[in-house]
């Protein structure tokens, strides 16, 4: 977890009989704004019962990438805004990149599209590890 400025990190693991490996990527966390954080947008309290992650054709490739491993870690569909009003999901993941180029991950409920947070800014990926 973040805190105090410090970077944290957010790491995935497989884990087997064998004992549990790193899935890559890791994530480095420049900063977290808490769900509590956004109590002013007021809709705190609705059930969440389905999130898809929100699809844009103008991400970059490190974009596409992450949202394609969060999709497919958490089995989470990709679609379009269109497309998610349209199956009548409660909240939306929306992964994007901020004008000096950071990742940011954040919640949105719909159809409202109030940010809900958590919100995650992105320090840097790491895809490979050099062993």
């Amino acid at each position: 977890m973040v805190n105090g400025g410090e970077t944290g990190k957010i790491e995935f693991f497989r884990i087997s009989a064998k004992g549990s490996d790193v899935i890559l990527p890791l994530i480095y966390v420049k900063s977290v704004k808490l769900s509590r954080d956004f109590a002013e947008n007021g809709s705190r309290r609705r059930r969440i019962k389905s999130v898809a992650i929100i699809a844009s054709k103008t991400a970059s490739l490190e974009v596409k990438r992450l949202k394609n491993f969060l999709s497919e870690l958490f089995n989470i569909p990709i679609f379009s805004l269109k497309e998610i009003y349209n199956k009548r999901i409660d909240a939306a993941m929306q992964i994007a990149a901020d004008p000096s180029n950071r990742i940011i991950i954040t919640f949105k409920l719909i159809p409202e599209l109030v940010e809900i947070g958590p919100q995650i800014r992105v320090s840097h990926l790491v895809w490979e590890l050099n062993r």
